[in-house]
């Protein structure tokens, strides 16, 4: 797993504190893996990278590179302030269930409607999650759904004190 850094700019690292705010969508052609009770959940080069002041990017996958047949629809729904209303599936491996596992949003705002039905999983919630074959790390907070890899840097929102 990637060792989680908490220092500032670092020549040909990403600083967090440097994102936007409002968030800001980049198409990555990284190949974005999912792995939870030994299969893959997901996989794909056509991610959508959403980077946002004080988090570590979170990838959303389109839905056909996803095994969706081993989602199962949450009842929760929360807002984001800036996407709009999200929903979630839970994920479903064998005899064992992971709730809330991964959230999408059916109808994003205008500003974030390349989104729409994109899902993203929180990496501390799956066995193991891969930006091109690096193992990230998940971002602190159990509310949080950011990708740590070798190339951002934080303090990360969900660390105590930020």
């Amino acid at each position: 797993m990637t060792e989680v850094k908490k220092n500032e700019h670092t020549p040909g690292r990403e600083f967090v504190m440097d994102y936007p705010l409002p968030p800001a969508i980049e198409n990555c052609t990284k190949h974005i893996r999912v792995i939870c009770g030994g299969t893959v959940i997901a996989h794909t080069t056509g991610a959508k990278r959403v980077l946002e002041k004080g988090n570590p990017p979170v990838y959303y996958i389109p839905p056909d590179d996803v095994r969706t047949e081993f989602l199962s629809p949450a009842e929760n729904k929360t807002l984001c302030e800036w996407k709009g209303e999200a929903s979630y599936y839970h994920l479903n491996i064998g005899s064992k269930q992971i709730r809330y596992a991964c959230w999408y949003y059916p109808e994003p705002v205008e500003k974030f409607k390349e989104l729409k039905n994109y899902l993203a999983f929180y990496p501390q919630k799956m066995d193991e999650c891969y930006v091109d074959n690096e193992p990230v790390a998940p971002q602190p907070g159990k509310y949080y759904g950011g990708w740590i890899t070798k190339n951002i840097t934080g303090p990360y929102k969900g660390e105590e004190g930020v």
